[in-house]
């Protein structure tokens, strides 16, 4: 009996250590310096999230997300490369290791974050729903209820197929889908006529939207069918990268929130007499050696990529072609859903 609990303590123990270890083992954030940037998976060209620019930069929110990543594992946003993936794509390249982090407008759901070996970090980069695209002039309808019969164009390997399937037979309403492969393809089917409506998430549609050749003649109907809470992802099992992503986006928010801006980062960081910013800033404690990084790093952040509200009005905001209104990705303390921990 004596030698049985001996050996199920150094089974307890060894089981322990391995988990620990692996936990710990940091893989990706070593592979990511010793190569010297950060290898990021992003759309095949969705407006406002990730797309080339006429000078072929990739630009976009989830773009900037990466950047943002670069700034606090570098100090320096530019130390990054994007690889542009398709929906069915995404998943395969963060498994296998192509990519480092998967930013690419990607809905959170319980099998994705447990059943892929990928976590989600738990920043929502992007609160959105699903919703439905028409030709307000040819097709004539004001809601979703009235789709009945129709032509659905859906991009495959999205949470849409579902959410659709489950929308209109909860409805009692009978339709066609059409599956593509990208969204651009989803977008000219229902641009020609092939397609009577392009469903996915409501800021996809509104970037689609604004490519069409008139964009006016479009609709997005007043529904939203589903929740659909964007964010970056990582491998499992790799706590250490985990956590630097998770924080990058947190570090975004609680800069806004306490008015630190990209052209008074570094004076804030200076004389700042305020705490908790203080500590947001690195100028009082050591809370980037937590995660690996320079005290600086959220100076670093801020300073080249902008903290959240920028980011989001540069890419999304009713001054580009989206106009997209903040709604649910407003702060907290401003009529959102926008909240993060403190760096404390």
């Amino acid at each position: 009996m004596k030698m049985l609990k001996s050996t199920l303590a150094i089974v307890s123990a060894a089981a322990v250590l391995g988990v620990s270890g692996f936990a710990q083992a940091g893989a990706t954030l070593d592979a990511v310096q010793k190569k010297g940037f950060v290898q990021c998976g992003v759309s095949d060209g969705l407006p406002g999230f990730s797309v080339p620019d006429a000078t072929g930069k990739i630009v976009g929110i989830d773009a900037d997300y990466c950047r943002a990543v670069a700034a606090a594992v570098f100090g320096d946003a530019t130390k990054v490369k994007f690889s542009q993936l398709n929906a069915k794509e995404r998943f395969t390249a963060l498994q296998s290791g192509e990519i480092d982090i998967l930013s690419r407008n990607t809905t959170m759901t319980s099998s994705r974050d447990s059943g892929m070996g990928l976590k989600f970090p738990g920043f929502i980069t992007y609160y959105d729903g699903i919703g439905f695209l028409v030709n307000s002039k040819t097709l004539g309808v004001k809601s979703a209820k009235e789709l009945d019969g129709a032509t659905i164009c859906i991009q495959a390997g999205t949470t849409t197929e579902l959410n659709v399937s489950d929308y209109f037979r909860g409805n009692g309403l009978k339709y066609t889908p059409i599956t593509f492969d990208t969204s651009d393809e989803s977008a000219k089917s229902l641009e020609s006529g092939r397609c009577d409506v392009l469903t996915s998430d409501k800021s996809q549609l509104y970037a689609q939207r604004s490519k069409l050749a008139t964009p006016n003649d479009y609709t997005v109907l007043p529904e939203t069918i589903s929740k659909e809470p964007l964010g970056p992802v990582v491998r499992n099992g790799d706590d250490e990268w985990l956590a630097i992503v998770r924080w990058t986006g947190y570090a975004m928010l609680n800069a806004e929130e306490a008015g630190i801006t990209s052209k008074n980062v570094e004076a804030e960081a200076k004389g700042t007499k305020n705490p908790d910013v203080a500590r947001l800033l690195g100028t009082d404690g050591e809370y980037g050696k937590d995660l690996k990084v320079k005290k600086d790093w959220v100076v670093q952040i801020v300073k080249q990529v902008g903290n959240y509200g920028e980011v989001f009005e540069k890419n999304l905001g009713k001054d580009t072609p989206l106009a997209i209104d903040r709604g649910l990705n407003a702060l907290w303390n401003n009529g959102g859903i926008q909240y993060a921990p403190p760096v404390r």
